[in-house]
């Protein structure tokens, strides 16, 4: 439960609205061209977010409503279009930047470091950067491959996909605004500034809707990231927390409103702000994930008693832990979390030493794996109750599925044929209500 309660309360702060937002007012701006900048300005200077772009703002967050209604399986195909239409869009923008600038690129490769600790240190804050931006998307891996139809099926495609995607768009995006600002005199660092800083320099019929299509194309490629990176998981998890009352779309919903709760305008003020966040939130986010991945593969040896997922009360001796909360891996989170901890306080402008900062350079990757020697080792010495229940069970690697458990109001809970069953009676036979299924059924 513990993990479940952190990334609900986590995922909020990282929901990319304002990023669509962004390319919302490209696409406003090819339609109705001055019409739409010449807004007149009711906010305040301070708030960081004008009268126009808060407008936009509010079309992208409205259009996330119709796929709060869905549930993950139901939407294979909006991520197929999602995945297809990006490829074209960031091709051909990096493609323009090239020819247009004859690939002069510039200042990307002067670099004032110099040699030794100071470079190496600052590799290590581009790595840890890195992983903050994939944070989410690591922990949130549950709510999405569980819904795959093969065991392997949400392996190898990420293997595959994942490292040539993020490498190719992260290449792409620096050369192009390399290109752009050695040659145009600007400095820029997000694609919706670039389109519109190609309006700006030739605006005509055509470029409207050159830079129309392609807005469009990263806004919907936009829509899809934040639907499977926020809002499912978001989902999924309030449905744990609160399962009486929320199902996943209304999880979603509930995101949804967070959305503006949260003013991500200021997150996205600047590029160093935007790195800072994503660095201190990748600290957060390896604790849980080294929890998980040491608890499935290192002591109960990917064992899951399935029917007590679904039994939160005092008798369930596999996942109640100490009333309800696994104090094991609460202590191992807090060590994780605390030693690149100070490191993050200075980002945001404290003053630390220069071994505080560099631990907090090292952020995800030291969380991680002090997190996981922690829990591992507190656990040989002090094991959970399941973990003591495994071991004397002399269970072996994934031996155990298919249990059933009496949930309070009788209800029997079983796995059988990959589906997650609730059974009136005693007889297999008798009727069934499916609660979960891994592949394409209704949960």
């Amino acid at each position: 439960m513990q993990p479940a309660l952190f990334r609900s309360l986590a995922n909020a702060p990282t929901t990319i609205v304002f990023s669509g937002a962004s390319f919302m007012s490209n696409i406003l701006r090819c339609i109705f061209g001055h019409n739409f900048t010449d807004i007149p300005n009711h906010i305040p200077e301070s708030i960081g977010i004008t009268s126009a772009n808060m407008l936009a703002f509010f079309l992208f967050w409205l259009v996330h409503f119709p796929f709060c209604a869905f549930r993950p399986y139901q939407l294979r195909a909006f991520f197929w279009f999602k995945s297809i239409v990006v490829l074209p869009a960031v091709f051909g923008l990096f493609i323009f930047c090239m020819v247009n600038t004859k690939g002069k690129v510039g200042s990307v490769y002067e670099s004032t470091l110099g040699e030794g600790a100071a470079y190496g240190w600052f590799i290590m804050h581009g790595i840890n950067s890195g992983m903050g931006n994939t944070a989410t998307l690591i922990t949130n891996q549950p709510d999405i491959a569980r819904w795959s139809s093969t065991k392997s099926g949400a392996q190898w495609s990420q293997l595959i996909t994942q490292p040539l995607s993020v490498t190719l768009s992260a290449t792409f995006g620096i050369l192009a605004t390399a290109a752009v600002n050695n040659n145009w005199g600007l400095n820029l660092w997000n694609p919706w500034d670039l389109l519109g800083a190609i309006l700006d320099k030739y605006w005509s019929g055509s470029t409207r809707f050159a830079v129309f299509l392609l807005a469009f194309c990263w806004m919907v490629s936009i829509l899809g990231t934040n639907i499977a990176a926020n809002m499912i998981p978001f989902g999924a998890d309030s449905t744990m927390l609160f399962p009486r009352f929320i199902t996943i779309p209304r999880g979603q919903y509930v995101v949804e409103f967070l959305a503006f709760a949260i003013c991500p305008w200021k997150i996205l003020a600047s590029a160093s702000v935007f790195t800072t966040f994503l660095s201190g939130y990748g600290i957060f986010m390896a604790s849980v994930v080294a929890i998980m991945v040491c608890d499935y593969y290192a002591l109960t040896k990917g064992n899951v008693f399935i029917g007590h997922l679904y039994n939160g009360s005092k008798a369930n001796k596999h996942y109640y832990y100490f009333h309800g909360w696994n104090v094991q891996a609460i202590i191992a989170y807090i060590c994780g979390v605390a030693l690149p901890f100070p490191g993050f306080i200075g980002t945001l402008g404290a003053s630390v030493s220069t071994s505080a900062i560099n631990l907090g350079r090292l952020g995800w990757l030291l969380s991680f794996s002090v997190s996981f020697v922690v829990y591992f080792a507190l656990c040989k010495v002090w094991p959970t109750q399941n973990q003591k229940i495994i071991k004397e069970m002399g269970l072996g690697w994934e031996s155990q599925y298919g249990d059933i458990v009496i949930a309070e109001d009788g209800t029997q809970i079983a796995e059988r044929g990959g589906m997650v069953t609730a059974v009136s009676d005693d007889s297999e036979s008798v009727n069934r209500t499916t609660v979960a299924y891994r592949g394409e059924k209704e949960f």
